[in-house]
């Protein structure tokens, strides 16, 4: 890899002739292969992404010009070519650096895109803004295919199409996939635009723009297809000069391309066609399984994982295909994470009750609503940090009509190295004030199935949050039972202080309660809340605690405090939970122990509070 080491921004890359280019994308990938296998990460959109970052890098003038990532797990390649090789092996570490772009690491992460779909409206934001201030420089949107089913990127390009000035130009990555099988009309609609519409395209447009090897190829597709009839693109219909699809590994097309676009005006739209875990084999054959990897090696690939404690998706999945053999009305609904939400079984046991919708978390939630109108059950299965993509539809579309939705909240919490742009941390305060809404946080993996049930045997809309990975090892059952309606239970009696648990705070508020023979209760229910429980703890306790893993602001120990108030219950209270910040990626459970939410934490927080504070309680046994 001695050409990459000499490469420590874009502007060394701009003096490489084309056959050192070319063999820069061989030690870029080889680079990108090692480093991942050694830290875990992304690693088939990467590989796909090689020529692709280079050829952006050696035209454009970045950082003056602007690329925005969509999504930004494809990003790697760009981190090592804009500074910062040396730190790799840090990647989604404590401290290190993030897996996605970040404006706050390098000002060549111009927009922060963990979240799909957002880098059309950025870039046209940036394009626009540059025009506003009389300043000559490039928008680039780099998006994924899977990323191009979301309204937003429509939106986005309907809004671009009429500023026929701008400098945008907006490269579809289409590698045909996207963390699940891209699904949808808009796939097909590509897969028919690579069949019929190469020559059509060049035959338009490129003898302007593509170079000459691509428009001898295009004229002999042409000679063969005589009398073909391709209708105009739907990206013209919006406004957008359509050039390609063209071969994104191949910087013999991809460089002359780009520069004859960078001296067109109006918004410009490249397609550009890429092979997700290009060049390495084991990648290319099997993209889903190395979309997302931990550490393996290279050379031997991933090997079955040794059997593991069961992971809360794995009991959802389970559950989700129970219930369904037990009632007909279930439908099971995923915005493109069938297999991040558990959904592969259900998908072959009941093909026709399962509907991936695309990244299209807003059209999900309403498409969910149109079917429990009729009737049927939507279960909807949906990672925390996503719904809030659809926090209106779940208000108006769902809720405020009382409508029978489910809502299975996985990645509730911290979720360590996917950080702050993944964390489930305000799904509590984002639900529990909405009315009609039933909240319940899981404790343990057979708890969250019964909540699944005690959810989907609701008349109206619950939501089930449970934390990423394996849980504390708790036998699951296979019934189907339920769990009575807002009620928590005690799981240690004790003295001086009552912890009130929610969730996975259960396990260590527990063990802090033998440090502090208190009481400690899992609650269960963040909404309706067990009054009646929390009445008697406050008539028996000097003082009570809460501890959640979500934000305090607006939290379920706002909730307990709210209810108190209501109560005119006047009784000494501590609210733990999350900071009012973000907080960055690392390993989950050290970053629960930095924000005191594992057992010593805990302790010692109620200890610090009651230990000196008034009225003295006692803890411990000390006065």
């Amino acid at each position: 890899m001695d050409l990459l080491q000499t490469i420590n921004d874009p502007a060394d890359i701009r003096q490489l002739s084309r056959a050192q280019l070319k063999q820069l994308a061989d030690e870029l990938r080889a680079f990108v292969l090692e480093s991942v296998a050694q830290t875990g990460g992304h690693l088939s959109s990467n590989l796909g992404t090689v020529e692709l970052t280079i050829a952006l890098h050696c035209v454009f003038n970045t950082p003056e010009d602007r690329i925005v990532w969509d999504v930004g797990h494809q990003t790697y390649p760009h981190k090592i070519l804009t500074g910062r090789r040396d730190q790799m092996h840090t990647l989604r570490q404590l401290d290190g650096i993030s897996g996605f772009p970040r404006r706050a690491e390098s000002i060549y992460d111009t927009f922060g895109t963990a979240h799909s779909s957002t880098s059309i409206s950025a870039a046209l934001g940036m394009a626009l803004a540059a025009k506003a201030k009389g300043e000559d420089r490039h928008a680039i949107a780099v998006i994924g295919d899977g990323a191009m089913t979301a309204g937003m990127a429509f939106e986005a390009m309907n809004n671009a199409g009429i500023h026929d000035d701008c400098n945008l130009l907006v490269v579809l990555n289409d590698n045909d996939m996207s963390i699940s099988p891209p699904v949808g009309a808009l796939n097909r609609y590509l897969a028919r635009l690579m069949s019929g519409q190469f020559y059509a395209a060049a035959k338009n447009v490129g003898k302007s723009v593509l170079p000459a090897p691509v428009r001898e190829l295009a004229r002999r597709f042409e000679e063969h297809a005589k009398g073909m009839i391709v209708p105009a693109t739907m990206f013209e219909e919006f406004g957008f000069n359509y050039i390609g699809p063209i071969d994104g590994h191949d910087l013999d097309s991809l460089i002359p391309t780009l520069e004859n676009i960078k001296h067109l005006k109006g918004p410009q739209f490249l397609h550009v066609v890429t092979r997700k875990g290009q060049g390495y084999k084991l990648a290319e054959a099997d993209p889903v399984l190395y979309h997302g990897p931990g550490k393996f090696d290279p050379a031997e690939g991933i090997k079955p994982a040794a059997a593991k404690k069961v992971t809360y998706t794995s009991v959802f999945g389970d559950w989700l295909c129970d219930m369904a053999a037990a009632d007909q009305r279930l439908i099971g609904i995923t915005p493109a994470m069938r297999e991040g939400s558990g959904m592969v079984e259900f998908e072959r046991r009941f093909p026709d009750r399962y509907h991936d919708v695309g990244i299209a978390e807003q059209h999900a939630v309403t498409f969910a609503g149109g079917m429990a109108c009729e009737g049927l059950k939507p279960v909807v299965a949906i990672y925390s940090t996503f719904l809030q993509r659809a926090y209106d539809q779940l208000i108006h579309d769902v809720a405020l009509q009382n409508l029978d939705v489910t809502f299975a909240l996985d990645r509730s919490g911290l979720v360590g190295a996917d950080g702050a742009t993944h964390a489930g941390n305000y799904d509590i305060a984002f639900l529990r004030c909405i009315p009609n809404m039933i909240v319940m946080a899981a404790s343990d993996e057979n708890e969250c199935r019964r909540m699944l049930s005690t959810g989907f045997q609701y008349n109206g809309p619950a939501a089930v949050r449970y934390p990423r990975g394996g849980g504390v090892g708790a036998k699951v059952g296979n019934d189907l039972d339920t769990i009575a309606l807002g009620t928590g239970e005690v799981r240690r009696e004790g003295k001086g202080v009552a912890i009130l648990a929610f969730g996975t705070m259960v396990a260590p508020s527990v063990a802090a309660g033998e440090a502090l023979d208190a009481t400690v209760v899992n609650m269960r229910f963040i909404k309706p809340l067990d009054m009646e429980l929390v009445r008697k703890l406050a008539e028996t306790h000097d003082a009570l605690v809460t501890v959640e893993e979500g934000c305090l602001m607006g939290g379920a120990g706002a909730a307990v405090a709210e209810a108190l108030a209501a109560e005119g219950i006047v009784k000494p209270l501590l609210n733990l939970g999350l900071p009012d910040q973000f907080i960055d990626h690392g390993d989950a459970a050290q970053l629960l122990a930095m924000c005191g939410l594992d057992a010593k934490g805990i302790e010692a927080s109620i200890r610090q509070r009651f230990d000196k504070g008034e009225p003295r309680l006692v803890v411990n046994n000390k006065q």
